[in-house]
């Protein structure tokens, strides 16, 4: 198992995952523990385009947004585990559970996620995830995920 990793950049989280603009929705990520925890980070702006219709004159982020923002930062944290030959394959959600929503994140908020592996099993891994804007817990779930080759 490699060793703890800080301060991933958005140029190496591309080239980690196959997200790209509008729906990548991870900035950097500070910390990876591998096959443990990672944090990523969100700053959310008001020019995300889903908050013209997310709703006018009251931006709010969408919640199915902030588990896809936990799920990246997961895909992250396999890959780091995973080493260079998993880059690019595809994290595909299994299940959802568990999924609360406290607090609206609006433009301005600095999300911090942080996702831990409950356990994993071949290709499958579960994990649990909570996003928060200062020490305010805005979301959180648990989900399943299956990493498959990218083709």
């Amino acid at each position: 198992m490699s060793e703890e990793v800080n301060d991933i950049d958005i140029v190496r989280i591309m080239e980690m995952i196959p997200h790209r603009y509008p729906f990548l929705m991870i900035d950097k990520v500070t910390k990876v523990i591998p096959d443990v925890s990672a944090i990523g980070i969100k700053n959310v702006t008001i020019n995300e385009p889903f908050f013209q219709g997310h709703f006018p004159g009251h931006p709010v982020m969408p919640g199915v947004l902030l588990i896809e923002a936990m799920a990246q930062t997961s895909a992250v944290l396999v890959i780091q585990t995973m080493g260079v030959e998993s880059e690019g394959k595809l994290v595909y959600f299994m299940s959802v559970d568990q999924a609360r929503f406290r607090k609206p994140v609006t433009p301005g908020d600095c999300l911090s996620i942080t996702v831990t592996k409950l356990r994993s099993r071949g290709n499958v891994w579960k994990f649990k995830g909570e996003a928060r804007v200062g020490e305010t817990l805005m979301a959180e779930a648990t989900f399943a995920a299956m990493i498959v080759d990218n083709e």
